[in-house]
């Protein structure tokens, strides 16, 4: 049995070759230290399943097929998982990114300025486009789940519900347990049906307008109402909660808004397109070839 399903890990201690230095997130999943990798001196984070879910297999196969989505992908907007040999199952180890996730950025500034908000949204698709390539979709879109780096990079983190669109659903994903965050899921997950790429665009499009408007669309509701009135009805126009808010922008929110998601952007590149569309003749700014860029 590994160490780590009967003890509980601490800031100082030594996992294999990584000295745990600081607990930096803690998920209904996993907790996620800053690290040291005594062997090369590089600084890592290092992600721990908590022990009380190793026993439920489920828990397992989701952390280890996050591991691999980790692994196989190299794109500037996302999280690369580095190898850690036969430890794989017991934790995984990634890249350390230094920054502050969006949620805390939106946290202190409550409305992102419009040419700010638009470049987030951007890099974010670019990345989606890259996963969704790879025909995986991530799932559990939200402000808590991106990170903005040093040097105005975003990385994608926590692939912890995403899955494979080529495989059946129901091997990735347990009712009622893999449908994403209440204020940022698509109606499609809200109901059950299968995702795609289109439901990752839905939950882009919510962080766009939040980020623009400071609030969530149905927001002040308790969850169960809010899910079922994104079934029911279109959100609100965001250029009526924030005016600076383009009706060409506008209207590129609401697309990624529609409930129907045979109306909504079919992919993260179609949205991107109107996105630097909109940078370019609104701020003069640079088209799509700089999707990483905010």
């Amino acid at each position: 049995m590994s160490p780590l399903t009967t003890t509980s890990v601490h800031s100082g201690d030594l996992l294999d070759q990584y000295r745990l230095e600081a607990l930096v997130a803690k998920g209904g999943m996993a907790s996620v230290f800053r690290a040291t990798d005594t062997n090369t001196g590089r600084v890592v984070a290092v992600k721990i399943p908590h022990q009380w879910k190793l026993c439920d297999p489920y828990v397992l196969d989701r952390f280890r097929y996050e591991t691999e989505i980790g692994k196989k992908f190299d794109h500037p907007g996302l999280v690369k998982v580095l190898s850690n040999g036969d430890a794989s199952d017991r934790y995984a180890v990634m890249e350390w990114v230094e920054g502050q996730l969006l949620r805390e950025i939106m946290e202190e500034q409550e409305m992102l300025p419009v040419e700010r908000a638009v470049r987030i949204a951007l890099a974010i698709c670019d990345a989606l486009a890259h996963i969704h390539g790879h025909g995986v979709v991530h799932g559990d879109l939200k402000p808590d789940n991106v990170m903005v780096a040093a040097g105005a990079t975003i990385k994608l983190i926590d692939f912890g519900i995403a899955r494979d669109i080529r495989v059946n659903v129901w091997k990735r994903e347990r009712l009622g347990e893999a449908v994403g965050t209440p204020d940022y899921v698509s109606p499609e997950q809200i109901t059950g049906k299968r995702t795609d790429a289109r439901s990752d665009v839905y939950s882009l499009g919510i962080m766009l307008f939040e980020m623009l408007t400071g609030e969530v669309p149905f927001s002040g509701l308790d969850p169960f109402t809010a899910m079922n009135l994104r079934l029911l009805v279109d959100p609100p126009p965001a250029c009526e909660i924030n005016p600076e808010i383009s009706p060409r922008l506008n209207a590129i929110v609401q697309r990624a808004l529609a409930r129907n998601r045979a109306n909504r952007y079919a992919s993260a590149r179609e949205f991107a397109s109107d996105l630097s569309e909109f940078l370019a003749q609104e701020f003069a700014a640079q088209p799509l070839e700089s999707l990483a860029s905010v």
